[in-house]
């Protein structure tokens, strides 16, 4: 049996009070309808047709080849988006599901339940529910005495008996395929100039077949996106869906509700998150590390039993053991090799630190090669940039840099030489060699 699934994100969103398409507002760091658009895929196993309307250019260009879409046009209602898809959809499928895109909450698991209840439906259409005492502008389902589901009665149309009922719809609905297009095409126009799809339940009824309904387990999945407020509170029970699942897969968090992760990062058991802690993007963290308090991490690689403490890490990679902060920054290209450790106020950009080098605190290192066993002193900069190109610099297999070393690249300093305090280096250091003054100079050789 062959399901596709339709996502409506053609409205206009005009209570977010934004700029930017509803959709494409970031709920932890992924656009809104990614939502929607990736759990839609995984029950149907098939790709979406996602309409779209306000917004649709650059809401097609966020989608990619995730999704085909069509254009409603005009804004003239729910059943009339779900028609705009007829062209792609008519003949072509067995079932169709529709959601709507402003709806993240939505699980796997429910979305499974209401497709495997219409496929056992006598009737052409299943429908989800929710009981609650806030009703939050949807729907009313209305009853007979055997419980029949009777009718979706509009919010703005329900008498005050009707306004009474908890049980509400939800707006995600599962069709039977060779039904839905001809009756869609028999909506009536509402008071307000438009189709409702919700239509469509009485229009079942009244020609004699039955209508499902299948109640949400958790009311909370059922939270639209609207207002900003909408979407703050959807964020919060998001997080707090996420942090759980981590927890129960062994990851240690101190306070979950300052602990802010996104759904595409990646945690290793017996991991410790400590409070306001934020983990975004393709970020990967090992068995046994220690991250927070206060760290932002962003695509971020760290190996096994790494420590980071008060500091941010962007697009870089973290080997095992190593251990960072507080108040260290790594940028972009920034490889930390096993057993590294880099102190307070330490910068680090599009470099390599090899295993068991220290930079203690209070320096700069940027465009540079740096082998094993290197001691980089407090306030080694290394002077990379000449106001036109970014020249490299390499430090050789233990090399001790002394406090407040200026290093003018492009320069090289041989294995096991130093550098005296306050040294500015412009010129390379064969190894084994002391260099001292400004500009440095070599003064004697060292001992292997």
């Amino acid at each position: 049996m062959k399901i596709k699934a339709i996502i409506m994100a053609a409205g206009q969103g005009t209570r977010m009070r934004s700029k930017l398409p509803k959709v494409l507002h970031p709920l932890l760091g992924q656009p809104l309808i990614q939502y929607s658009l990736k759990t839609a895929t995984r029950v149907t196993g098939e790709t979406p047709v996602v309409v779209i309307g306000h917004g649709g250019e650059a809401v097609r260009q966020a989608l990619g080849e995730q999704a085909d879409t069509v254009v409603q046009a005009e804004q003239l209602g729910t059943g009339h988006a779900v028609q705009q898809a007829a062209k792609l959809l008519q003949g072509n499928v067995d079932l169709v599901l529709v959601v709507a895109a402003d709806m993240p909450l939505l699980t796997e698991q429910t979305l499974g339940r209401l497709v495997e209840t219409q496929k056992s439906n006598q009737g052409p259409l299943t429908l989800l529910t929710l009981i609650a005492d806030q009703p939050r502008g949807f729907g009313r389902i209305v009853r007979d005495a055997q419980q029949n589901v009777q009718a979706i009665v509009e919010e703005a149309q329900a008498t005050p008996e009707q306004l009474a009922v908890k049980e509400l719809n939800a707006g995600a609905y599962c069709f039977r395929s060779d039904w839905l297009w001809e009756v869609l095409l028999r909506i009536p126009l509402s008071p307000n100039g438009e189709y409702y799809l919700t239509d469509l339940v009485e229009i079942a009824v009244s020609e004699g077949f039955p209508v499902q309904a299948v109640c949400l387990e958790e009311p909370s999945e059922a939270i639209g996106i609207n207002t900003q407020v909408h979407l703050a509170e959807a964020t919060m029970l998001l997080q707090a869906r996420i942090n759980q699942d981590w927890m129960l897969a062994g990851v240690t968090m101190i306070d979950p509700a300052t602990t802010y992760i996104e759904p595409t990062v990646i945690l290793g058991e017996d991991t410790v998150i400590w409070p306001n802690t934020h983990l975004r993007g393709s970020t990967r963290i090992g068995v046994g590390c220690e991250i927070g308090p206060n760290t932002i991490i962003r695509n971020t690689t760290l190996g096994d039993r790494c420590r980071v403490f008060a500091s941010v890490l962007e697009s870089a990679e973290v080997e095992d053991g190593v251990d960072i902060g507080p108040f260290a920054h790594l940028r972009k290209g920034a490889h930390l090799a096993a057993g590294v450790h880099m102190g307070n106020f330490g910068e680090v950009k599009n470099s390599y630190l090899g295993p068991g080098t220290k930079m203690g605190h209070f320096s700069y290192i940027g465009d540079a090669t740096i082998a094993s066993d290197v001691n980089i002193g407090a306030g080694t900069i290394t002077c990379n940039y000449d106001g036109k190109n970014k020249h490299p610099t390499i430090i050789e297999e233990g090399v001790f840099i002394g406090s407040d070393t200026m290093l003018v690249a492009p320069v090289k300093i041989g294995e096991g030489a130093r550098t005296g305090a306050g040294s500015v280096v412009t010129k390379d250091i064969p190894p084994y060699t002391l260099a001292v003054g400004v500009p440095a100079r070599a003064i004697r050789k060292l001992e292997k």
